[in-house]
């Protein structure tokens, strides 16, 4: 019998001073089975930095096919394509030939010894973007995943505040490589 997806709705407020955007947004995000919290609350991170009206949440998991986020012009080409956590050169050559731009949001405590062991084999894609957010933050994120959940995100200066209410976590950003 196949496991189902555990679905999480979130009312995400998003406050970007550092790209003029000021947006409440209604999600609804599939959980699959084998993920955790913290990874499906970096998914959310993701959609906050990257936020406007044709990014969407896609099969992810359920379907090796598809990054974790994209947004698609008119005409259903890939603008950009946003893998989260720690995908093989494979997955982001793919991507990196598919798609206008491409972000890769890490969180591990060990993401350093995962890109250090891919750097040189992704150095030649121009259209990539790979970041790396403190675990510590993300595994304060995953404490604030909730089934029903409201939160708003505060972008200003690189720097990123998500809070519910109750707690607040400021996500960090360390960018190891960027678009040329």
């Amino acid at each position: 019998m196949a496991l189902k997806a555990t679905i999480y709705k979130a009312e995400l407020s998003i406050a970007d001073m550092d790209r003029n955007y000021y947006e409440t947004h209604q999600l609804t995000m599939a959980r699959h089975p084998s993920e955790t919290d913290e990874r499906m609350m970096v998914r959310l991170i993701a959609f906050a930095i990257h936020a406007n009206e044709a990014l969407t949440f896609t099969k992810g998991l359920f379907d090796v096919e598809e990054p974790d986020l994209w947004q698609k012009d008119l005409t259903g080409a890939i603008e950009l394509s946003i893998e989260v956590g720690q995908p093989d050169e494979k997955v982001i050559l793919k991507a990196c030939g598919r798609s206008e731009h491409v972000y890769v949001y890490s969180y591990s405590a060990t993401s350093h010894i995962w890109w250090k062991g891919l750097a040189n084999k992704v150095e030649r894609c121009k259209n990539l973007t790979v970041v790396d957010l403190p675990a510590e933050a993300t595994e304060q994120l995953g404490k604030m995943a909730q089934r029903t959940m409201q939160l708003q995100c505060t972008i200003q200066d690189g720097q990123i505040w998500l809070t519910d209410g109750s707690t607040t976590v400021e996500v960090g950003r360390e960018v190891l490589k960027s678009e040329r």
